[in-house]
């Protein structure tokens, strides 16, 4: 692995980004050095894969500037390749630029072989090369490819296999692999954990603490940010902007709590500030005034002595007026109000008789996706799924919802039983359509005005009329649960809930999920979910 004396850190100056009036991302600066793992966090919406793509250089900012390592790696959050191409060709084309490297190594390398004078530039272009082909570890290509697609769990599929026959957990394995098998002086990963199960995350970790290069990561994975962040870039809304913390998850959620606590404080005492100075200014001069009879030998001293009085309250009246506008200019903008989901609306329909089961899955085969004998659901149940990837978490969910048809066995389902399933992958078939138009067509103006939008805290009033296409993943995947919620079903299905949702509603959503009135399954690989499930746990082995 390379030395961090070779590589240069990561910088942004400055930037600041705007979608037409929306401003997205204000005068972000920062330096990651070699060796230093950057967590961006914030709520959906703020702009951490905005500022991934510009420190990438997939997005030009309206102004600032960034300055990057030479080779730079950038895992999106989606796979970015054709469903007809081959996982060997994502695997390539990740390599481009290794491959490149090992040309220029062998010319270099000719050319220093037939430069008889051994010149200085022939043996600076060899050197160069040669410190490139090190950094990408040309020589141990194949080797590294295996151990990066068995740590992650994707070793055993065939690279003959095309892109769209795999599941989208095995894709993303695969391109995280190819993004780190060509060994970048950086890595930018957006939401890196999404697909990875425990033994994946941890081999990923692994990878990541040994880096040498800057590394900077999204991501919503409570106990990965624990786990690897050297540092965290909080991209909420605050007076500066964005604000960096030391350390890990645990330390920021301290940390974050005094910060804002002070923020409002100031606030407070601020506009405390500028009322009193107000009412010192439409006031003091009407509330004091010379008073008393004026015999006619005081008018002498009535006119000496209320020029002195008229000169104190001009004096006072200027004095509060200079610092009211100075405070003006200067105080800190209110602390906006946190998008906090508001829980399980009421609406809740039971379907009568509580006992019995809801659903009753016996012998469902998918073939090369799922094998369960026995699957069953009760009104109240709390049921966490787990398994690798490929077990067929997502498979099982999907089947039971009635969205997929097994081809065999048998999947019976109570008469009325309203099925609610969050998807992993969300899709609106209308980009151009916003939140509002989507909630009200969906429900029926009736619902939609008895469970307004807004009132579930899951999109912001500023969001409700954006096309939804313009919204970042995060944001569209509250609008899909907010569509379940509106209407809360009897059996709530939730794929990989906390996937692209924002640290603090994956929390919120956790605990209602423990008041919900029907029955939950959720099937999850968050590890800090799992590790305070308190229902019962079904696992999943591969078909």
């Amino acid at each position: 692995m390379p030395t961090t004396t070779t590589l240069s850190p990561l910088r942004a100056d400055g930037v600041s980004l705007s979608y037409g009036d929306r401003r997205v991302l204000t005068d972000v600066s920062l330096t990651v050095g070699p060796g230093t793992r950057l967590g961006l966090i914030g709520e959906n919406g703020v702009g951490k894969s905005t500022l991934l793509r510009v420190l990438a250089g997939v997005e030009t900012p309206d102004s600032g500037v960034v300055s990057r390592p030479q080779r730079l790696g950038f895992l999106w959050q989606e796979v970015r390749f054709a469903p007809e191409e081959t996982l060997g060709a994502l695997i390539e084309d990740a390599l481009a630029e290794v491959r490149a490297i090992e040309r220029e190594l062998e010319e270099a390398a000719a050319a220093l072989a037939d430069d008889a004078t051994v010149s200085t530039g022939a043996s600076t272009r060899y050197d160069d090369a040669l410190a490139a082909a090190e950094r990408a570890e040309v020589w141990s290509i194949d080797a590294r490819r295996d151990e990066l697609l068995a740590g992650l769990g994707v070793g055993a599929i065939p690279f003959d296999r095309r892109v769209g026959e795999v599941s989208g957990g095995q894709r993303s394995r695969f391109a995280l692999a190819a993004l780190l098998l060509a060994r970048p002086d950086a890595l930018l990963l957006d939401e890196p954990t999404n697909h990875l199960d425990d033994q994946a995350a941890a081999f990923l970790e692994r990878q990541l603490l040994g880096w040498s290069g800057p590394v900077v990561f999204a991501s919503h994975d409570r106990a990965f940010l624990d786990a690897v962040a050297s540092g965290l870039l909080d991209l909420d809304p605050a007076r500066s902007g964005t604000t960096v913390f030391g350390g890990g998850y645990s330390d920021y959620l301290a940390a974050k709590a005094a910060e804002r606590a002070r923020w409002e404080k100031q606030f407070a005492d601020e506009q405390d500030e500028l009322r009193a100075l107000q009412h010192a200014v439409d006031v003091t001069a009407r509330s004091i005034a010379w008073s008393g009879k004026v015999r006619d030998n005081d008018k002498f001293v009535k006119s000496v002595k209320g020029n002195a009085l008229d000169r104190q309250i001009s004096r006072r009246i200027k004095n509060a007026s200079g610092r009211r506008e100075e405070l003006e200019r200067t105080q800190v903008r209110k602390p906006p109000a946190v998008l906090s989901f508001a829980g399980i609306p009421s609406g809740f329909q039971p379907l009568g008789d509580e006992t019995g089961l809801l659903v009753q899955a016996r012998d469902v085969r998918v073939p090369g996706r799922l094998a369960v004998d026995a699957f069953s659901v009760e009104p109240q149940s709390r049921l966490l799924v787990t398994g690798a990837n490929g077990a067929g978490k997502s498979t099982l969910l999907a089947a039971v919802a009635g969205r997929l048809e097994p081809a065999a066995g048998s999947i019976q389902r109570r008469r009325g039983l309203r099925v609610g399933l969050l998807e992993q992958d969300v899709r609106f078939p209308d980009p151009a359509a916003s939140p509002r138009r989507i909630y009200a067509e969906t429900l029926g103006e009736r619902r939609a005005e008895a469970v307004p939008l807004t009132s579930l805290g899951l999109i912001a009033p500023r969001d409700l009329d954006r096309p939804v296409g313009a919204l970042s993943v995060g944001q569209q995947r509250r609008l899909a649960l907010a569509l379940i919620l509106a209407r809360p079903p009897h059996l709530f299905l939730l794929d990989e809930p906390t996937n692209h949702l924002s640290l603090n509603l994956a929390t919120e959503l956790e605990e209602a999920l423990g008041a919900y009135p029907g029955a939950v399954v959720v099937a999850s690989h968050d590890r800090w979910l799992r590790s305070r499930w308190s229902g019962e746990e079904v696992a999943l082995r591969a078909a």
